[in-house]
């Protein structure tokens, strides 16, 4: 129904009689009775006795008054129990972000700026937008919807996509008797303790309506542990010999597919649904399924391989930083290891050596002349460059860098200290700017850190 005052404005001529239609109510008003006109009100139906009180309202801040309060007041008048005591129409009012354009305006047709869901739809994929918006959805702070963003987070389901053909490739299927608790490879608890880890993350993130955070973990943990490190890992297993490993493997990578679909449903429920058809022969759909609760863990076995994860990671950092070509292999020499960084190199010697380009692993009391450095616990991790790089070429490079970005970080903190600039520009080009500042200071802590990595003799 169109509300008074809602439609087209027309000129009323001298004498004519206005006279009120009997079949529209205030827009407002009609909206207050939403929750339980909806339900077959004032009759006394089914729906009305099983769905009232509703669950959860979702809303924005900017109607409040005129929508949220008036629902809840006549909720209350209206609706009442047994006992004649008052049913508010929800328990819960959820108040959501505002979406503005990327500069943070407000969407306005007069303005241009208007970003159509359906054809954001059309281009990127439901499930990407609803991701970006859900990842997005920090409580109190509008988001900032830029395209770009949405199409980075298409490919992160391009990337669980790829994820599970690749597992496909190496045999990975569905096995009805798996039990994460028997699991016995390393690697395999390691990836069963962060899967519960996740489970615990994103369960407190929807329940605290922290929707952010839960689809920020579940970011973290498909893209950065499961695809990036787990299925690496997991190369030499499926080519190895061993079978009972490799079975192994494959029932465990089934099993934490298989879990992260039914955690990543509620924000991208149409290539999930997808997905978890495509995997297996199942009985019911994935928006049925239980939701995971796999208490398993393993600290022992996932603090080593996070070892692992930190170790190769800092040695990848350190040869990126310091222009070491890509192809080239370096000896790794780890300086004050004690007894159980010395059993972890030694279990872990040939993952290093894949991963992180290493050609022969050592230990020693002092650390070489010369050499990159990666803190690894109570150990320092080296990398002796004389071989692989000119140094001297290098710390002038770095120290070029270096001066540039300084150079950019003192215009754009005098323009931010004009008082003039802040006052008079638009609001969106002061955070840009100071967006800007932010990640410059970002690469100068890169370029310092890549500096002190120079040990000279």
């Amino acid at each position: 129904m169109e509300g008074l005052g809602r439609g087209k404005a027309r000129r009323v001529e001298a004498g004519e009689i206005l006279t009120r239609d009997e079949d529209v109510l205030d827009t407002w008003f009609s909206s207050a009775l939403w929750p339980f006109s909806t339900l077959g009100w004032p009759d006394k139906t089914p729906q009305l006795d099983r769905y009232y009180q509703t669950d959860v309202l979702v809303t924005g801040f900017d109607i409040i008054f005129f929508w949220v309060a008036r629902m809840m007041m006549m909720g209350l008048h209206f609706m009442k129990d047994d006992d004649g005591a008052p049913i508010e129409p929800f328990h819960t009012v959820y108040v959501h972000a505002l979406v503005r354009d990327k500069n943070g305006q407000k969407m306005s047709k007069s303005k241009g700026n208007v970003i159509d869901p359906l054809n954001l739809i059309d281009e990127y994929g439901a499930d990407a937008l609803r991701f970006t918006l859900a990842i997005m959805a920090a409580q109190g702070r509008d988001v900032k919807l830029d395209p770009a963003r949405i199409a980075g987070y298409r490919n992160f389901g391009t990337k669980l996509w790829n994820a599970t053909r690749f597992a496909e490739m190496n045999g990975v299927s569905r096995d009805p008797d798996f039990a994460p608790e028997k699991a016995t490879l390393s690697i395999n608890r390691w990836i069963l303790t962060e899967l519960a880890k996740t489970v615990a993350d994103v369960t407190s993130g929807v329940e605290q309506f922290k929707f952010n955070e839960a689809a920020g973990s579940l970011y973290r943990f498909v893209w950065n542990q499961f695809c990036d490190w787990y299925l690496e890992l997991l190369k030499p297993v499926f080519s190895g010999e061993d079978e009972a490993a490799k079975k192994e493997a494959q029932a465990c990578a089934a099993y934490v597919l298989e879990e992260t679909y039914k955690l990543l449903h509620p924000f991208m429920p149409f290539m999930t649904e997808e997905l978890w058809e495509h995997t297996a022969s199942r009985d019911s759909l994935l928006c049925h399924a239980a939701w995971p609760a796999p208490t398993f863990r393993d600290d022992t076995a996932a603090e080593e391989i996070n070892w692992l994860v930190d170790l190769v990671g800092g040695i990848r950092s350190a040869r990126s930083e310091m222009n070491v070509p890509p192809g080239a292999t370096a000896p790794l020499v780890m300086v004050g290891a004690n007894a159980l960084t010395r059993e972890r190199v030694e279990r872990n010697e040939a993952a290093l050596k894949r991963l992180a380009r290493i050609e022969a692993v050592s230990f020693a009391d002092e650390a070489p002349k010369a050499s990159a450095q990666v803190v690894t616990g109570e150990a320092i991790a080296c990398l002796p460059l004389g071989s692989l790089i000119d140094l001297g070429a290098e710390k002038a490079r770095l120290e070029k860098a270096l001066a540039k970005t300084q150079g950019e970080i003192d215009r754009i903190a005098a323009k931010l200290s004009n008082e003039k600039f802040v006052a008079n520009a638009k609001p969106e080009l002061v955070e840009a700017e100071r967006e800007k500042q932010a990640e410059l200071e970002q690469q100068k802590a890169s370029l310092l850190a890549a500096l002190a990595r120079i040990s000279d003799a």
